[in-house]
């Protein structure tokens, strides 16, 4: 059965920023999710096809190649399956949009992460517990050239990104004796509190101020960090960016931003693909567009011409007769497919223009004018 459009999944147009995107689904979670629609197999179809669109149209990268070349460009995985198990709803928003970035309802009756008001009765009333910190992503932009683009290039990135500090190990203090639970939240990272809304009473849970979600709290704090656990480093990477990348791609890096708080989980990097601009060659996708010019004598009578490629000089064949703007196609001699999505090379399409001179030397008029007289170069 042929896939649905991730855009009309959702029901925005193609032209949807990434925080429609974002509301889409939210929107449609809230709505299709199995935990409000017990036994119902069609909410549960709909929730599973809104999860898969979001994890695509939200990755700008796998958003472009599902726009180039729609759901083939995306190969047999387009993406993490948010619909997996069918976890606590409020996870699953606080996973996706942060917590309490959008308010809402706490359907699941505990103390999760996405806000909100509690009237129970849909999840069990589990709570969620201490919040995971995770460190923040670094971008930083590469600039490369076609050449390295069509061979793949490896980079040295110099960054500054908070790393456990040296003196605590992360902890934030020399003496693990002194992590305590902390006293406001009573170690559960979240705080609830009872509310008055228009749909009656219910509770409003938050994440802890005084501990920043974690549920510990750090007495004596190490002098090196201050308590934080993080200090700022410099430091030199080596990546290995794939061939066939797009100007304005966004290639990720995982684990290798921020370090968290507490040993939470590290952010990433994000390298933002730079393409400069080539002397020869245009790009179009995995096609490469140049011009060449030829001689009268080359396109009346045809032979081989040297051609410049990415890989260096080639033969082209130039067939007698040849008119000028004439595109010929010199098969795989393009740029490779980025890893995943597509496979081969494309070509390079070459403009075969007649060079025709301004000015002429009197010998050379004249024998022009034979040329005029000839039958053959009677125009028809």
């Amino acid at each position: 059965m042929a896939k649905k459009d991730y855009y009309e999944v959702l029901g925005v147009p193609r032209t949807a920023s990434q925080e429609e995107i974002k509301k889409a689904f939210r929107d449609a979670a809230m709505k299709w999710h199995p935990h409000k629609n017990p036994g119902n197999k069609e909410a549960e179809e709909k929730y599973k096809d809104a999860a898969e669109a979001y994890s695509v149209l939200s990755d700008e990268a796998k958003r472009k190649k599902y726009d180039q070349f729609g759901h083939a460009g995306l190969g047999d995985n387009p993406g993490p399956d948010f619909s997996g198990g069918f976890g606590d709803l409020n996870d699953i928003l606080n996973n996706l949009f942060g917590g309490g970035g959008f308010g809402g309802f706490n359907f699941g009756g505990g103390q999760g992460g996405f806000g909100g008001f509690d009237f129970g009765g849909f999840g069990g009333g589990a709570s969620a517990g201490p919040r995971v910190q995770r460190g923040r992503d670094i971008r930083t932009k590469v600039r490369m050239t076609l050449e390295e683009i069509a061979a793949g290039a490896e980079r040295q990135i110099s960054i500054e990104r908070n790393r456990p500090c040296p003196d605590c190990d992360g902890v934030g203090t020399k003496d693990p004796k002194d992590v305590k639970t902390c006293p406001a939240c009573n170690g559960t990272g979240q705080i609830r509190r009872q509310v008055q809304s228009l749909f009656g009473i219910g509770y409003q849970t938050s994440t802890c101020q005084q501990c920043g979600g974690t549920g510990k709290v750090v007495n004596n704090p190490c002098r090196k960090c201050s308590g934080t656990g993080l200090v700022r480093q410099k430091e030199t990477l080596t990546v290995r960016i794939p061939a066939g990348v797009e100007d304005g791609m966004q290639i990720t890096v995982r684990g290798e931003g921020h370090a968290a708080k507490k040993g939470g989980v590290n952010g990433d990097l994000l390298l933002l693909i730079q393409e400069e601009p080539h002397k020869v060659f245009q790009r179009d996708g995995m096609n490469l567009l140049t011009t060449k010019k030829i001689s009268v004598a080359t396109a009346i009578k045809g032979g081989d011409i040297d051609i410049m490629t990415l890989g260096g000089m080639d033969k082209l064949r130039v067939e007698p007769g040849t008119q000028s703007g004439t595109v010929v196609k010199m098969r795989g001699k393009g740029l490779p497919a980025v890893s995943g999505y597509g496979v081969g090379k494309g070509d390079l399409y070459v403009k075969l223009e007649v060079y025709i001179p301004k000015k002429i030397h009197r010998a050379d008029k004249e024998l022009v004018d034979m040329i005029e007289k000839a039958e053959s170069f009677k125009v028809e």
